[in-house]
This record gives C-alpha cells, sequence and structure tokens, in this order.
C-alpha cells in the first residue's frame, strides 16, 4: 500500500480528538473538536454532502498548530434528522452556536465542495466571528461552472454513500485526480464512510436550491484561501477562478488533483493550509 492509501486508512482520531454528542438550540450533532493552543483560533470546518465527520480524521491528524471542530450535519453521519428542513443561514446559526457552547468567539472557516457553500455563508453572515476563509474544491451555488452532466448526475444519487460497490465503481469518474492512478485509494475511503440517510441526504440537496453568494462575495473582507484540483469532474477549475476573483483579499491555489485531494494528501493540504491560515 502506498504513503497516500496509508494516511486515509489512519482515519481513527489521536488522542487529542474528541467526539461527542453536543444539544446545540434542541438538535443534537455529533462533533469532534481537535484540541489546539488557547491563543490560536480553531478551524471550523464544513464537509462535502453525505460526508461524516470520520472522513476529516485523517487531515485533521495533520493540523499542527491549531485545533478544529467538525460536525455531522443533521441527518448525516451520527447526527439525528433536524425537526425541520433547513437553508444554509440555518446551518451556519447552527455553527455559530455550537462554537459558542465550545468557547470560541472567533474561529478561521473552511469548507469542501458543499461545505464551502456553507463556509462562504458563515463568513458573510457572521464576519466578525470568521477570522481568515479557506474555500476548497467548491463554488458559488447555483451559478456555479458545472462538470460534465453525466458526471454530476452520479454525483447526486445517494447510492454513492450506500453502495460502496457503486462508489468504487464511480470514484475516478467523478473524482478524478488520484483516484484515476491508484483504483485502491477508493477501497479504504468508502471503508470509512457511514451513509447519510435518504432523507438528510435530500434535505442537503435541497438547502441548496437556489442559494448562491455571487451577489454578495464582494463584501467578503476576510483574507481567503480558494483552493482547486485542475482535474476536478465536479467542479472545474472556472469557480475557483470566479471566487478567487470576486473576493477582495483572496489567493488562489492550484492543485494538481482531484476533487478530494484533502483526503488523498491530507498531510500535504494541511501544511498548504496552515502555511496560509499562520502567515
Amino acid at each position: 500500500m502506498n504513503n497516500t492509501a496509508e494516511a486515509i486508512v489512519d482515519a481513527c482520531p489521536t488522542g487529542d480528538i474528541d467526539v461527542q454528542m453536543i444539544d446545540v438550540s434542541g438538535q443534537m450533532l455529533k462533533v469532534a473538536v481537535k484540541s489546539g493552543p488557547e491563543d490560536v483560533p480553531p478551524l471550523l470546518m464544513f464537509n462535502g454532502i453525505g460526508a461524516n465527520l470520520e472522513l476529516g480524521f485523517p487531515f485533521l491528524n495533520e493540523l499542527k498548530d491549531r485545533g478544529a471542530i467538525l460536525f455531522d450535519i443533521p441527518g448525516v453521519g451520527g447526527s439525528p434528522m433536524p425537526a425541520l428542513p433547513y437553508r444554509p443561514s440555518t446551518l451556519a446559526r447552527m455553527a455559530k452556536n455550537l462554537c459558542n457552547i465550545l468557547g470560541h468567539t472567533e474561529v478561521d472557516v473552511s469548507g469542501v465542495s458543499w461545505g464551502g457553500g456553507l463556509a462562504q455563508q458563515f463568513a458573510h453572515q457572521y464576519p466578525h466571528m470568521c477570522r481568515k476563509l479557506v474555500l476548497v474544491a467548491t463554488s458559488a451555488g447555483w451559478v456555479m461552472i458545472p462538470g460534465n452532466p453525466s458526471v454530476l448526475s452520479k454525483m447526486t444519487n445517494i447510492k454513492r454513500y450506500t453502495d460502496k460497490g457503486y462508489m468504487r465503481s464511480i470514484a475516478a469518474e467523478i473524482y478524478g485526480g488520484d483516484f484515476r492512478d491508484d483504483s485502491t485509494l477508493i477501497n479504504v475511503h468508502a471503508d470509512g464512510m457511514k451513509p447519510a440517510s435518504n432523507a438528510g441526504y435530500v434535505l442537503q440537496l435541497m438547502a441548496m436550491v437556489g442559494w448562491t453568494s455571487a451577489h454578495w462575495l464582494w463584501s467578503i473582507k476576510q483574507p481567503t484561501l480558494v483552493m482547486s484540483g485542475t482535474d476536478d469532474p465536479l467542479i472545474p477549475v472556472a469557480n475557483a477562478n470566479f471566487l478567487a476573483t470576486m473576493i477582495p483579499d483572496a489567493k488562489l491555489e492550484l492543485v494538481d488533483n482531484g476533487h478530494l485531494f484533502l483526503v488523498t494528501r491530507p498531510q500535504e493540504s494541511a501544511a498548504k493550509i496552515e502555511e496560509f491560515l499562520n502567515s
């Protein structure tokens, strides 16, 4: 097994990651908290659609200089279904309340793919709480420049999280990058998946219907790192170019990889992100 595969296999949290259930205004959330220096804002992370927090452990384990907060969206992983449907603004408020419960008044924020929209919403909604912003393999929402329609149709199908055989068969096509070069990578990635419920997955899809940040990206004042894989079949690089152009204080970082480079290359990705956050 190569080093990349070994990194994904090591998905168990180390001793400085605590996983717990937390009541946030009546909604129970499964939350992973990585401890870090008290004088450094933790990194609040938002996962991609259908992704449980365990898939983020390899990346969390590679963070050297800061703590982190990652939670399962209601209806995904270990977080129970919400009482009502939600919008990005609802989840941003939930995340803000979670940070307050954990004792944080300032955080850095990152989001991957679907979670990148949520990260933008958080930075816009709570500008005084968000210090820096990291957007990974994401877009401005409804106005995104789409990937191949056949790829997008497979991505929106919950079967990729409930049927590991199906996930293995489409991984290279929808994720690109390292998955094209090493077919074993998807095996260890699939082993870490805990599927969302059908209803939970639909809620995530519906939450972003009609949502876009395009009309207020200019108002995001936080220093922002926009990262994109050059071989991303789901969200082409043009979307990263748009974000980096519209956000006033943004830096664009292109990665010679696919959609899930944070998963397949957590050490390299964590180093780049921490370099930005520490600058």
